[in-house]
């Protein structure tokens, strides 16, 4: 039995896998430190939790309760969003735990909740295994060339660059898709989105960059953007508002009022076909140069909540590569919590 964690910052996912890596049961705890929601399974119930540790202590009841306590647990493994230079998955060890906080400046809205999503585990259930697998691991295979920005040493020195994100989900492909294309440019779709040129199984270019802000249209955040206009916003806005405005009022809400993409295809206003055509418009544009990073490409892959559910998107992406000849298009559900599982059997042999 494993147990899987995604610490957000006022959010705690949990799934519990058991043997072959079948899901038994999925929990999720809403709203940490406000009124607060438990699911378990289907059931939905209110459950306030001020803090991480509080509505992890929620999630390890529940199992209980379920004929899962947490003496019968194997290990738990975390999703931690970035692990700097760490190319793969990890026990959970002292000098890790003090490696993520030390990534703290780098993912400053996400590391801070995986870590208390380890440490209050560490205090619940301390004779229990952990083990931390981060997003941002599968693309350490790119090549310097690939991830420096040309700023001055000093500056790289401190860790400026890009690091490319969702490597779990395309860990997962790779996991997954049999046989796997020498060369395969795959999308993942979501709220967030982004896509990576994967060549024999590793990561060589990714649209994603320093942080998840970057690359293609998303839900809520703008994508690529001039620097000098994000200096003009925070100019004119100040930092705080001009990051608000790039992360959570830009990309689909920005453009047509709704990050919702079904809601959008349902539209048949101006605005909602300029933002699904913007959104589409960047992922051909980003393929370009994935597709010239790896020399060609020989299928593509649709994941995530839009890669897998709205056909219409991935006609009109696939439409735009059209030039390239025909290639097999895989759609696949994404399984970053069952990628998580499967790195942690595989540290624990």
């Amino acid at each position: 039995m494993i147990l899987v964690l995604n610490a957000g910052s006022s959010s705690l996912k949990a799934e519990l896998f058991g043997e072959g890596l079948a899901s038994v049961l999925a929990l999720s705890v809403r709203e940490i430190g406000g009124a607060g929601e438990l699911r378990i399974g289907a059931e939905t119930r209110p459950a306030a939790a001020p803090d991480h540790e509080a509505a992890l202590a929620m999630v390890l009841k529940a199992l209980a309760e379920a004929g899962h306590p947490p003496e019968r647990l194997t290990a738990a493994g975390h999703r931690v969003v970035h692990g700097g230079a760490r190319r793969q998955a990890a026990r959970v060890t002292p000098d890790l735990v003090e490696e993520i906080r030390a990534a703290i400046p780098l993912a400053p809205l996400h590391n801070p909740a995986n870590l208390a999503g380890i440490e209050a585990l560490g205090r619940l259930a301390p004779g229990l295994p952990q083990t931390a697998s981060f997003d941002t691991a599968f693309h350490a295979s790119q090549s310097d060339v690939a991830t420096a920005y040309a700023l001055p040493e000093p500056l790289r020195a401190r860790g400026l660059r890009r690091y490319g994100f969702h490597g779990l989900s395309y860990a997962s492909i790779v996991a997954r898709l049999d046989p796997l294309p020498e060369r395969l440019l795959a999308f993942h779709l979501g709220n967030g989105a982004s896509l990576c040129a994967i060549r024999g199984g590793q990561s060589v270019a990714s649209s994603m960059g320093y942080s998840p802000l970057s690359g293609l249209v998303m839900g809520t955040r703008v994508g690529d953007i001039d620097a000098a206009l994000v200096l003009r916003l925070a100019e004119e806005e100040g930092i705080e508002a001009a990051g608000d405005i790039l992360m959570r009022q830009s990309g689909l809400r920005g453009l047509a009022g709704t990050s919702d993409m079904e809601r959008l295809l349902a539209r048949d206003d101006a605005e909602a076909r300029f933002a699904v055509a913007l959104f589409c418009h960047a992922a051909i544009s980003h393929a370009g140069a994935a597709i010239a990073a790896m020399g060609g490409v020989d299928a593509l892959v649709f994941t995530g909540g839009i890669g897998e559910h709205a056909a219409p998107v991935r006609e009109a992406i696939t439409a735009g590569l059209a030039f390239l000849g025909p290639l097999p298009a895989h759609v696949l559900p994404a399984e970053e919590e069952r990628q998580i599982a499967r790195d942690t059997a595989r540290l624990l042999g």
